[in-house]
């Protein structure tokens, strides 16, 4: 699903709002999320999964076209670890591993 497409989700589901009301609704939605993940936080969404953030340390890296080394510098990328009900809906019937806990 691409942007435009959840704003017309939106929009069938509620008749009640305008355009601009449900696209300014999308918008503060993501931007709160990447907002508090550039803050270092958390965001937790019960039943649809967790986004944080991971370290990722410098290292030593080549470019494709050259092959000359590169120094890829510390970062931090965002991380996306699905709550218990998604993985139920993705992956139906299918039982948590043995000796792992269910979230």
């Amino acid at each position: 699903m691409i942007r435009s497409e959840l704003l017309q989700a939106l929009a069938r589901e509620n008749p009640d709002l305008r355009a601009d009301e449900i696209e300014q609704v999308v918008d503060i939605f993501f931007d709160e999320i990447a907002t508090r993940l550039a803050e270092g936080g958390r965001v937790e969404l019960r039943g649809f999964g967790a986004f944080s953030t991971r370290e990722r340390a410098a290292r030593e890296g080549r470019n494709p076209r050259t092959g000359a080394t590169v120094t890829v510098p510390a970062k931090r990328v965002p991380y996306f670890k699905p709550g218990k009900e998604m993985r139920a809906v993705i992956n139906p019937g299918a039982k948590p591993a043995a000796g792992k806990r269910a979230d």
